[in-house]
């Protein structure tokens, strides 16, 4: 075989939230015309055959008249996605275009290919960047209308591209196409704001204090309160107090919304801690991520920000339990027949709940029509494991008419966020050399002795509650983690019966309502 025959390009494919860079050969040989692609292919790949040749034909360039292999390296990793519809075509008439085989070992290449050959978009863009890069490719061509998308990565050339001609033409060097500026910086910048504020929020301030503590030390915090008292409200503004997002989290979680195909020409980039609010309808496969190709699901578009489930009971039970794994590990493991892809799952939870069916039970107002067995029922319908990794428990009352017409303006996000920066940063010190460990609600039953002193008025008062409450062992040291959390607040060394006190009060299900 001599190797004039053999065309090689340069694209990636999609494992999880990373891509994998895939060598593109194209065979040209003799009998009869027929393009055959290897190197396990999936069916939109497969149907490239016809795209490709339609594109290629539309655009007046020639084509092998015989058999042609197009082989997808390596052959052993399932390629998927209308992405390589480009390199394909590229490598079929790169011989007899005349492209520099030079200039093709430097570029790498992505794009759906219309039948004219237009340049379609594609999933993953930035994931498959990030790759070109790490594979020291000088360029990536992609469709214009996504170059955008691709700028937030330095180090390599951003080529944007509108039609297949105009990709020949550059390769040849017939005409000069703009590099795309690298805009990380420049979109971080415009894009790191909120529309919302803590400041909207009426009343509740007790509801409002417990979110702060749980965002000061990354505690997973549930609401419980009856329908209208503002939880929906308050749960949409815990990104806004959240630290602000690094420009290394922000890739990163741009990375799994363009893997998601979550982005847009208006929103390239994802500057805020991005916040997730499923419908209560929502499968596993929704919730975790899966299908067929597996996709990240809602765990994985909160990382680095906040899940909300309103109306936890709602939820199937079969759903809520598959988030024990990525709240325990920060990643989720899917495994199927064609391998295992794993998916970042670092993420606050935020749940909220009616306290009975009907929504009123424990109302002063109101009269509860749920029996106490539905009432049992209901809140039944909420395992203990998953109860158990939930630090945080605080009702939310009705909202009384003077708090409602208060014109004064509340705390603002932006004050309430100092506080929280604060705390986060006694806590980034404390865990220094601990691995994977940045905040107190992370903290391993060794790290809670090490770092959870009391001193003798916080040890009798946290003895008392143990005794009063018959607390179990697992809530105990919840309640010490919490503590923890409100003596960093406190700017306290060690732990006193303040931060006790009300740690114990953030418990509100182990101590009467869920009785």
């Amino acid at each position: 075989m001599s190797q004039n025959n053999v065309a090689r390009t340069y694209s990636a494919t999609l494992l999880g939230v990373n891509a994998i860079e895939v060598e593109i050969e194209s065979h040209d040989g003799g009998g009869n015309p027929k393009i055959a692609i290897v190197g396990l292919p999936d069916a939109s790949v497969k149907e490239s055959r016809e795209r490709v040749s339609a594109a290629i034909s539309s655009c007046g360039f020639a084509m092998n008249g015989g058999f042609t292999t197009v082989n997808l390296a390596p052959a052993d990793l399932k390629k998927e996605g209308p992405g390589f519809d480009l390199p394909i075509a590229i490598s079929l008439i790169a011989h007899r275009s005349k492209i520099p085989i030079p200039v093709l070992g430097e570029t790498s290449m992505i794009g759906e290919l219309a039948l004219n050959g237009e340049l379609r978009p594609v999933r993953g863009l930035l994931a498959v960047a990030l790759q070109a890069r790490a594979q020291g490719r000088k360029r990536l061509l992609v469709p214009k209308s996504q170059a955008i998308e691709a700028s937030v990565v330095s180090g390599i050339d951003i080529i944007g591209v509108r039609h297949l001609r105009e990709v020949v033409d550059y390769l040849k060097d017939d005409i000069s196409l703009p590099t795309e500026p690298c805009r990380a910086t420049e979109f971080f910048a415009a894009a790191a704001h909120y529309d919302i504020d803590f400041a909207d929020v009426k009343g509740q301030g007790d509801a409002k204090r417990a979110i702060e503590v749980a965002v000061a030390g990354g505690h997973n915090i549930l609401m419980v309160g009856p329908p209208g008292t503002g939880k929906s409200m308050i749960a949409k503004r815990v990104v806004t107090i959240m630290p602000s997002m690094t420009e290394e989290e922000a890739i990163e979680t741009t990375k799994i919304h363009s893997v998601g195909g979550l982005l847009t020409a208006q929103q390239a980039f994802v500057a805020t801690r991005p916040f997730r609010s499923p419908h209560h309808t929502i499968s596993d496969a929704g919730l975790l991520g899966g299908g067929t190709n597996p996709g990240p699901g809602e765990v994985s578009l909160a990382h680095n920000g906040v899940l909300f489930l309103d109306e936890l009971p709602e939820f199937r039970r079969s759903t809520l339990e598959v988030l024990r794994q990525p709240l325990e590990d920060g990643r989720v493991t899917i495994s199927r027949a064609a391998g295992t892809v794993t998916f970042p799952a670092l993420f606050m939870l935020v749940a909220a709940m009616n306290p009975c069916q009907c929504g009123f039970y424990g109302d002063l107002k109101r009269a509860c029509r749920c029996s106490q067995v539905m009432v049992q029922k209901y809140r039944q319908r909420i395992s203990g494991p998953l109860l158990d990794r939930i630090d945080l428990h605080v009702e939310v009352p009705l909202v009384d008419f003077q708090a409602l017409k208060n014109t004064a303006p509340g705390e603002s996000s932006a004050t309430i966020r100092q506080r929280v920066e604060q705390a986060r940063a006694i806590q980034v010190e404390r865990f220094k050399g601990s691995q994977g460990i940045h905040t107190n609600s992370a903290m391993t039953p060794r790290l809670i002795k090490k770092h959870c002193e009391l001193d003798s008025e916080g040890s009798a008062m946290l003895e008392h509650s143990m005794g009063e409450m018959s607390f179990s062992a697992r809530a105990h040291d919840r309640i010490l983690k919490v503590a923890r959390t409100l003596a960093d607040l406190r700017g306290l060394e060690k732990i006193n019966s303040d931060s006790i006190a009300e740690a114990v009060n953030y418990r509100t299900l182990d101590r009467n309502l869920w009785q």
